[in-house]
């Protein structure tokens, strides 16, 4: 049963923008702090930002001034705002839900220089 759904990845060039989203059930988004991570090839997964129940964020360094992550209750959703896109960002990114130790299934992105 998929219960957090990513989409909005692809191919950009650099300096570009993309935005990511997160789809869960109310339930789930209510209780957790949700956070997007990514994988590139050869690397381990490494978070780039999060958001709590009451919307504190923080962000990897490497993002920072770069990428906002933001979150609708209404909607359900949690988005990741990528500008200034470098080629460095390439990866699979990842929805979590933290208190729940849920994943989605991942979205490419891949930034060509």
């Amino acid at each position: 049963q998929v219960q957090l759904v990513e989409s909005g990845g692809g191919l950009v060039q650099a300096g570009g923008s993309l935005r990511l989203s997160c789809a869960g059930s109310r339930v789930i988004l209510s209780i957790n702090t949700m956070g997007w991570y990514r994988q590139a090839p050869g690397k381990q997964r490494e978070l780039v930002a999060i958001i709590t129940i009451v919307g504190t964020t923080n962000y990897a360094d490497s993002v920072k001034g770069r990428f906002t992550i933001s979150r609708d209750n209404a909607k359900n959703t949690v988005t990741l705002q990528m500008n200034s896109l470098k080629p460095e960002d390439t990866a699979v990114y990842y929805c979590n839900a933290r208190n729940n130790n849920l994943w989605g299934q991942g979205t490419q992105v891949t930034v060509s220089s």
